[in-house]
């Protein structure tokens, strides 16, 4: 069934409590994201046992199915094509989520995590189009380093440059549509850090550069220009607030930008550039241990999303982002564990299955089914997995700190996708062997210390006593018995 598109969403649907309960739908790489209306009418038990759910993740106002890449896309259409005819509309789903996850937001998240997955939220809609245009010059790089198809290198390096010339645009848009504003306002008010017009202002005796601030530049207008958005329509009356709002929107919050917002979103940049090179050249095998180390439970908490900004400004800056292949590292020591746990638990049909549909999505770098599968709901495997991407990032950064950085282009793949997307200061071999030897790396610590640490080696064989107990206490199920495995914990 799992195979199906449509069974599967037919099957989802009453497992979270039918139509009436769905208030918002919505995908990322690897989860179906539901807003629910009653979260106690979930049937938790028996969404988990569904073929092709890999796993459950409650995040704030979300309740997130994990179903795996590509499989996600068409289960969430066949799911909205399902929500449409029992008569709901995207609109009023899209009203009532927002309401929801509003209300919800304020009595639960953190203002950190809140913050944070906000944020993220901003650039989440973003990745596709980086993905795209990161791959289309790391091609433009490839032929011109080659000296091939000279009349086509410069098609392909006017499409991936396009899109990061006006990244500020899109992320103004989105800004406000995360935070309340309208979102063509949004967008016009952060244009003004990317007009080439800007060469002509000069706040502090100096002109200002076209990109001064980046979209960190961009995200701080289109706060700043929803903030003032609201506050006049809260205070003018309608027919001047049709002509004032906007206008006094981009005004206000135009100004601000030009005259303050560049230029101190430019010198954060700049810090966050200059911070990222130090760090890399005198703690590189440190700072990638910790950065490997960690990244598994930020992706885990779903909050890995809010480094995107980073990444964007660094990629702005240095035509690379070397903070990618160092997090990159987390996904091979997850590899590594997964595969030390289908050797140990041979006898578990049902891990081993899970293992086999999720490892190829691992080997390129989407770490999620592995995570809810297999490393998170056993427990130790998923420390013994931090230890691995500790290990492949201490190996990255450690060349680093000899002088041969590694990067990437781009943002969203991870794993072997990445290759065509590294970049770095010695040479695309060079690059390739020292990000390829912290993959091998990962896999290898990540599998050895799932194999000797991971509490696995209580497992025995058929017809023996033998249980596999979840990392939070729940019942065990005999290792010997067939039947689905609670994909994460409550």
């Amino acid at each position: 069934m799992h195979n199906d598109p449509r069974a599967t969403a037919t099957a989802l649907l009453p497992l979270v409590g039918g139509p009436a309960n769905v208030v918002s739908v919505a995908h990322c790489v690897t989860r179906l994201r539901l807003v629910l209306a009653d979260r106690t009418r979930v049937r938790d038990a028996d969404l988990r046992a569904l073929p092709g759910v890999l796993g459950v993740v409650e995040d704030g106002p979300s309740y997130q199915v994990v179903l795996g890449p590509g499989t996600v896309g068409r289960v969430a259409e066949a799911f909205e094509s399902l929500l449409a005819e029992h008569g709901g509309t995207a609109d009023a789903l899209a009203r009532r989520g927002a309401e929801l996850r509003a209300r919800q937001q304020r009595r639960n998240a953190t203002p950190l995590k809140a913050a944070l997955r906000r944020v993220a939220n901003v650039f989440v809609p973003l990745i596709p189009a980086l993905i795209g245009c990161g791959i289309l010059a790391g091609v433009a790089g490839l032929l011109r380093n080659l000296r091939l198809l000279p009349g086509l290198t410069p098609a392909l390096t006017a499409l991936s440059a396009a899109f990061m010339a006006l990244i500020a645009v899109f992320v103004g848009h989105h800004t406000a549509k995360e935070f309340g504003g309208t979102p063509v306002l949004g967008g016009a008010v952060a244009a003004v850090v990317v007009y080439p017009g800007v060469a002509q202002v000069t706040p502090f005796g100096a002109p200002l550069a076209p990109g001064q601030g980046g979209v960190l530049g961009a995200l701080a207008a289109a706060l700043l220009g929803c903030q003032v958005e609201k506050w006049c329509r809260a205070r003018l009356p309608g027919t001047l607030d049709v002509l004032l709002t906007p206008t006094l929107t981009v005004l206000v919050a135009g100004l601000a930008t030009l005259y303050v917002l560049m230029y101190a979103a430019g010198e954060v940049a700049s810090a966050v550039g200059t911070a990222a090179t130090w760090l890399l050249a005198t703690t590189g095998a440190l700072a990638g241990l910790l950065l490997g180390g960690l990244f598994l439970p930020l992706v885990m908490l779903g909050l890995h999303q809010a480094l995107i900004p980073l990444h964007t400004t660094l990629i702005d800056q240095q035509g690379h982002t070397v903070l990618l292949p160092l997090l990159a590292m987390a996904g091979a020591g997850q590899v590594g564990a997964a595969v030390a746990v289908y050797v140990r638990l041979r006898h578990d049909t049902s891990l081993r299955t899970t293992i086999r549909s999720a490892l190829p999505a691992g080997l390129l770098g989407v770490g999620e089914p592995l995570i809810y599968g297999v490393s998170l709901p056993l427990g130790r495997p998923f420390l013994t997995a931090c230890a691995g991407g500790a290990a492949g990032g201490a190996f990255v950064g450690f060349f680093a700190m000899l002088g041969t950085e590694v990067g990437a282009t781009a943002i969203g793949p991870s794993g072997w996708a990445l290759f065509p997307l590294l970049a770095g200061d010695r040479g695309l071999a060079v690059t390739a062997a020292v990000y390829g030897g912290g993959l091998l790396t990962g896999y290898v610590v990540g599998f050895a210390a799932t194999y000797l640490f991971g509490g696995l080696g209580g497992v025995r064989g058929p017809g023996d006593a033998g249980a596999v107990c979840d990392s939070e206490g729940h019942e065990p199920r005999p290792a010997d018995r067939p039947g689905p495995r609670p994909a994460s914990p409550r």
